[in-house]
């Protein structure tokens, strides 16, 4: 099968398509032919190594998989013997985790992984993205931020894979919704549902006098400490994007000051949470209160473009590689 191959860590030219071998199947796992792989930015940090002490869990000087891409959709090529869930010919998505593997033909994954069955109503690449954008900003607002009708949310990042997801399910929830963006994506967010925007260009929203109750930094571009102004006593600022400072933040703001900073690795979570949590995000999805923003598509044989294109942090909602069509 052809795959997205890195021997290394570095930009995305260390990214190569090459052929491999398929996966050998154990009697619980499940072998899925992907027809889409979302590309992230989480993707980029892992491609590149950063940050560094991530590679604990990745590989110290080179990566233990080799094979990028975590979310996915498809169609069951094969299962294993005692898998009793699926069966060959499911169309299915989920996330493989820190097994990777997703930018191939085929991937790999246990039948009590994070796999569940594609909704008819979503093609293969809405659904490869839903454990992106979706999952981490319906963890971080619903789960960590414990979001409540009336509270006044920020959403930095307002446009990206995280970003639009968060507009939609802040606005669901209740919150009265600020976005930051660039000003060409206003409109776009708008009609995502958000009350306000702003342009980060012109405008710096930790010095504009008006405070939150919680931000949500889904690019991690501005520190809790350069926020601090702009959230209310007992606010909270969030990112998906850690780093040794926000950690330090993190254990500081827990025992002084009623501001706190917070972080969750969605996808560490337990497996039976992560399934409810996208079992709501489903349910929203099919009753039209969460629209999957798409920016780009790419053939696997362009993966390096789209790696490249994602490391711009220019993309409008989600990008994805198409492996075959559905």
């Amino acid at each position: 099968m052809k795959a997205l191959v890195r021997a290394q860590y570095g930009s995305p030219e260390v990214l190569q398509v090459q052929e491999v071998a398929i996966p050998n199947l154990g009697e619980k796992d499940i072998l899925v032919k992907v027809y889409a792989s979302s590309v992230t930015a989480a993707d980029g940090f892992l491609v590149k190594g950063t940050p560094y002490f991530g590679r604990l869990m990745t590989g110290l000087f080179k990566p233990k998989q080799t094979v990028p891409g975590t979310g996915f959709a498809g169609r069951v090529e094969a299962v294993g013997a005692a898998v009793e869930q699926f069966q060959v010919g499911d169309e299915v998505f989920g996330e493989s985790g820190l097994n990777f593997g997703a930018h191939a033909e085929f991937l790999r994954v246990e039948e009590a992984g994070v796999i569940m069955k594609k909704p008819a109503q979503l093609s293969f690449e809405e659904a490869a993205i839903l454990c992106d954008g979706p999952l981490t900003s319906f963890n971080f607002l619903r789960e960590i931020a414990k979001i409540q009708p009336g509270q006044k949310v920020l959403i930095n990042g307002a446009s990206g894979s995280l970003g639009t997801a968060a507009v939609q399910l802040a606005k669901h929830f209740g919150a009265e919704v600020t976005g930051v963006s660039s000003a060409k994506n206003h409109a776009l967010l708008k009609s995502l549902g958000a009350d306000h925007v702003i342009d980060y260009r012109t405008e710096d929203f930790t010095q504009s006098g008006i405070e939150y109750d919680l931000i949500y930094d889904a690019v991690g571009k501005r520190s809790f400490s350069e926020c601090k102004p702009a959230l209310k006593k007992g606010a909270v600022y969030m990112s998906p994007v850690l780093t040794i400072r926000l950690l330090l933040q993190m254990l500081f703001s827990n025992w002084v000051g009623s501001k706190k900073a917070k972080f969750s690795a969605t996808g560490l979570r337990p497996v039976p949470v992560l399934r409810e949590m996208l079992k709501d995000i489903l349910i929203l999805s099919a009753e039209g209160k969460l629209r999957l923003i798409m920016d780009k598509m790419y053939p696997l044989d362009k993966g390096v473009a789209a790696h490249t294109y994602v490391d711009t942090g220019r993309k409008v909602g989600n990008v994805v590689l198409q492996m075959a069509k559905g």
